[in-house]
């Protein structure tokens, strides 16, 4: 299957905004569409995420300051996928960090590491299972090695939940990739892979 993976640009953003407003990722309703704009490098105070234009407006917004960071997957010039990928230190005070990430540690071993986290995957429908979150994920690691990264991290869940819930990627994706396990919370596997 041809798919090609192109690093997310203002440029690209009328193809990221049309993925989100016509591709169902958890469920098909409209207020879920969440626009990935929960998983970035800014600050949630003051932030309204109350509304689906709300949601689109901020992430057109956070696409050009380079706030969302990632990756788009295309078949047939039309985008079949996406995969959130962002430095970790950067990352720890937006909304989903702060609500759903307290059990991952946030220091590291050292100051000079640098880690690139892997926070979301959306795959098309029709497009799942087909190897397109691991070729996301593959270039998630060589961009990452290229801009001097220690280790892509990524935070599965133990055991598969549903859709919804398993945004992150199932462990055997990882698995596959070259990650291990360094570590498990109450819920979560912390998974890296050393681009050393």
């Amino acid at each position: 299957m041809d798919i090609e993976i192109r690093k997310l640009t203002p440029e690209l953003t009328t193809d990221y905004l049309h993925f989100f407003d016509t591709t169902p990722h958890a469920t098909n309703k409209e207020e879920h569409r969440c626009y990935c704009i929960w998983w970035c490098n800014d600050d949630i105070e003051g932030k309204d995420f109350s509304s689906v234009e709300k949601r689109r407006d901020l992430a057109t917004e956070y696409i050009k300051g380079n706030n969302i960071q990632g990756y788009l997957a295309y078949h047939d010039n039309k985008v079949v996928g996406w995969c959130n990928a962002n430095t970790k230190s950067d990352c720890f005070k937006c909304y989903c960090w702060r609500n759903f990430m307290s059990s991952v540690r946030t220091e590291e071993s050292s100051p000079e590491i640098k880690v690139k986290s892997v926070f979301c995957f959306a795959i098309a429908p029709e497009m799942r299972r087909k190897g397109v979150a691991k070729l996301l994920l593959e270039r998630v690691c060589k961009d990452a090695k290229k801009d001097s990264f220690d280790f892509v991290e990524a935070y599965p869940n133990k055991k598969f939940v549903d859709e919804a819930k398993d945004y992150m990627g199932p462990v055997a994706l990882y698995e596959k990739t070259g990650f291990s396990v360094c570590y498990e919370t109450e819920q979560k596997l912390v998974m890296r892979r050393s681009l050393k």
